[in-house]
């Protein structure tokens, strides 16, 4: 709902300047953004609540805080009026946003950080990946089949129909019932979450205090244990940043055409309303269906031309949309492109993040963290940026928009995914590889060995004196 309806609902609903409705997207951008990689440091290091796990303990924070949040962000301002400046009900939204995107970052990374330790091994983690993404377009299914029943089904119908077919002030208890309807299903679910879902104590990730009965030297022929790989040891490893780049402009690729397909159905092919409902769901059915291949394609072909192959889907749909200006039923079609290559490339991105954290999963969540805090401000500065191109920024749509939105689609599909084929390139010619524990080792055998030689050392001074 966040990034396909917010936009639709704040420009066209409820009459916001582009601008006023892209400074809502990125105020929210932002704060996931900066919550997510705090969340991630403070999920690693801290003990669960209670009886419960530390991951589990951070979801059910966050759950709370999108339950009691997310209705208000699709409500209108209470006690706004007309001649209520536009500043004024964005200073009412933001705060309930930063709350809900806190507590969106906390479900997110606690979620997705449960994954590596609950598996080990490289299939079960892609096998997992799927799954979870699997469930994931379901539940987007699930939004956007109500959407379109509430939009097939909408009561209290006035005007011309041919106003109807439109967004407007007239769909303002539309959006206020679906908000109502997806908090209550994800209430239901999270319950379910947490009732069956049994995480693994793990100790907390720090290193060991030195103590009096600590001794200095190893016994002879037995391998140091390996430290923690601390969150600061990841910011040193080239692989760290590989991935991020890859994982950002996966995000890019799915989430601005998540947020600007219902723009583009309605002001460039000049669809009528339904169809916000009806294409987002035929491309999360594809892409549903196409998460059930991953791991068969990935253990035949590999994680890099997986990627490259949903890649290769993506430009597809963007050089359909390019030539053909006025698509019609075939937009149908492209949706099922758009769909399976979407969701190739976001679980095979996601399982090359597991690939990197590995057994380290004691700093997995802020991994995570990290690779959304990049994904978060770099699609925030990104809508932003397209909104402030917007053609008629000051009122709502144009004949200018045609060609606005019908370019906007194609740039953030086609253009983004060139840059991801550069991304992969990197990869496939530096693989993934962790450094940390062969320093890690060498340094603790050099400590040893000074320790060695510093004891030999005291020993022969002493004998002399």
């Amino acid at each position: 709902m966040w990034f396909t309806y917010l936009l639709a609902y704040a420009h066209a609903v409820l009459g916001y300047s582009s601008a006023a409705a892209g400074a809502l997207l990125l105020a929210g951008q932002v704060a996931d953004g900066v919550c997510t990689p705090l969340v991630g440091y403070e999920s690693d290091r801290a003990a669960g609540c209670g009886r419960y796990g530390r991951r589990k303990s951070w979801h059910l924070a966050g759950t709370i805080c999108v339950l009691l949040t997310f209705p208000f962000i699709f409500n209108p301002c209470l006690g706004c009026q007309e001649s209520t400046p536009q500043w004024a009900a964005l200073f009412y939204f933001i705060p309930f946003i930063i709350i809900f995107q806190f507590g969106w970052a906390a479900t997110q990374i606690s979620h997705l950080s449960l994954i590596p330790e609950l598996v080990t091994t490289d299939h079960e983690k892609v096998e997992l990946t799927a799954l979870r993404y699997a469930f994931t377009v379901m539940a987007n299914i699930t939004v956007y089949a109500v959407a379109w029943l509430l939009l097939h089904f909408q009561i209290g119908r006035t005007g011309p129909p041919e106003q109807m077919d439109h967004l407007g002030k007239q769909d303002i208890p539309l959006f206020r019932n679906l908000s109502l309807i997806v908090v209550g299903l994800g209430a239901l679910f999270s319950l379910l979450f947490h009732m069956g879902t049994k995480e693994k104590k793990h100790p907390q990730a720090r290193l060991p205090d030195p103590e009096e009965h600590t001794p200095l030297l190893h016994d002879g022929g037995r391998t140091p244990p390996l430290p923690f790989m601390l969150w600061k040891h990841w910011l040193l490893e080239p692989a760290f940043y590989q991935v991020a780049m890859l994982y950002m402009v996966t995000r890019l690729i799915v989430n601005l055409s998540q947020t600007y397909i219902a723009m583009y159905l309605t002001n460039s092919l000049l669809l009528p309303k339904k169809f916000i409902a009806t294409i987002p769901l035929v491309m999360y059915i594809s892409g549903f269906l196409s998460s059930f291949l991953m791991k068969p394609v990935n253990k035949l072909i590999g994680r890099n031309l997986t990627y490259f192959a949903g890649l290769l889907i993506i430009l597809a749909f963007a050089a359909w949309v390019a030539l053909d200006r006025w698509i019609g039923v075939e937009i149908y079609g492209a949706a099922v492109l758009l769909g399976a290559g979407s969701a190739t490339i976001l679980v095979t991105s996601l399982s090359m993040t597991a690939d990197l954290i590995g057994t380290n999963t004691h700093s997995g969540a802020f991994v995570y963290g990290a690779m959304s805090f990049t994904d978060k401000v770099a699609n925030g500065l990104a809508v932003m940026a397209i909104q402030n191109l917007h053609p008629c920024p000051a009122q709502l749509c144009c004949t200018a928009c045609i060609e606005f939105y019908h370019w906007v689609m194609v740039v953030v599909t086609g253009g983004v995914a060139v840059a991801a084929t550069v991304c992969l390139c990197c990869i496939m010619i530096w693989p993934i590889q962790i450094r940390f524990h062969d320093v890690s080792v060498l340094g603790l055998a050099g400590d040893a060995l000074g320790e060695t030689k510093s004891v030999e050392d005291r020993s022969r001074s002493n004998t002399v004196n």
